[in-house]
């Protein structure tokens, strides 16, 4: 594991190796002493046994140290989730959205990512939301992860110090498609990072149709190279006939426009042989040029 790519890992890895160590010494002592009054006090050097009747001295140390050394992972563990909590007032925000099976990133401006890019050596808070189910927002080389529960506000915030490319998982089991559920975050010089926040996006058609598939959801069950996933694949599928079932009776459609709205506003309506029903839900944050401009899209996915 990267201990330095956010200096959140410290505390925590530090936390982990004291308690891992006292744990370690205790296993060691209680094993000797163990061993030594098997020894000491076996039958043949003690064949007439006598009472005990206690020692002070004794009985106070084995209550003292153990309950200092408690008090102290009460203090290092209270003192990191502390600092874990309380994210800095110039901390950058990031809209994190979860929904089966895909992340999304909103920034302050308004742009929209599938990848969560940040500029090094600057805290960030990013604000949980899920859209559907219980999801886990878990970056192992930053020792974060945190539950995205819907309806629930949390958070996380972290540091980067390292440059590079980490991945980012969903931890909680999420449904059919959760191994697919994993993006980068991706650490960028400020210079870097600067240029890409305020670079324009596309205002319409195609370009904007392949942002909202990254951003969206899409990509989390659709393929765009044939990959059989969740759902059908969007290769080479405008323009051909698909088998579906629609109210129970099986029929062949023409995908196409009206076929391509309907089957996001109403998924469950046609749905494709060899796939099930009920796993898309209804897409409402859509409006109509968001539903043309993905469809310009999937027009040039031959």
């Amino acid at each position: 594991m990267n201990t330095s790519a956010t200096t959140l890992t410290g505390g925590a890895s530090d936390f982990f190796i004291y308690i891992v160590s006292v744990c370690a010494a205790t296993l060691v002592l209680v094993t000797f002493l163990i061993i030594f009054f098997v020894i000491k006090y076996n039958r043949k050097s003690n064949p007439n046994p006598k009472d005990i009747h206690g020692n002070v001295p004794l009985e106070i140390t084995w209550t003292v140290i153990p309950t200092l050394l408690f008090l102290s992972f009460f203090y290092f563990g209270w003192t990191n989730w502390e600092k874990m909590r309380n994210v800095p007032k110039d901390a950058m925000k990031v809209e994190v959205i979860a929904r089966q099976w895909s992340w999304s990133f909103k920034y302050a401006n308004g742009k929209e990512s599938d990848v969560l890019r940040l500029p090094v050596n600057h805290a960030v808070r990013c604000n949980l939301h899920s859209l559907d189910v219980i999801h886990g927002f878990f970056i192992p080389a930053f020792q974060v992860k945190e539950d995205v529960v819907p309806g629930l506000h949390n958070y996380v915030w972290f540091d980067p110090t390292d440059i590079g490319s980490y991945d980012l998982l969903c931890s909680s089991y999420c449904g059919q498609g959760h191994p697919l559920m994993i993006t980068k975050v991706i650490v960028m010089k400020d210079a870097a990072f600067t240029t890409w926040y305020n670079k324009k996006e596309a205002q319409g058609g195609a370009a904007r149709g392949k942002m909202l598939y990254e951003t969206k959801g899409c990509k989390g069950c659709h393929s765009i190279n044939g990959t059989r996933l969740v759902g059908p694949s969007w290769k080479d599928l405008y323009g051909s006939k698909a088998t579906v079932t629609t109210n129970g009776k099986v029929r062949v459609v023409m995908v196409n426009d009206a076929y391509i709205k309907q089957s996001i506003l109403e998924p469950n309506h046609d749905v494709v042989k060899g796939f099930n029903a009920g796993i898309m839900p209804p897409e409402t944050s859509l409006s109509a040029k968001d539903i043309k401009d993905i469809t310009d899209y999937i027009k040039t996915l031959h």
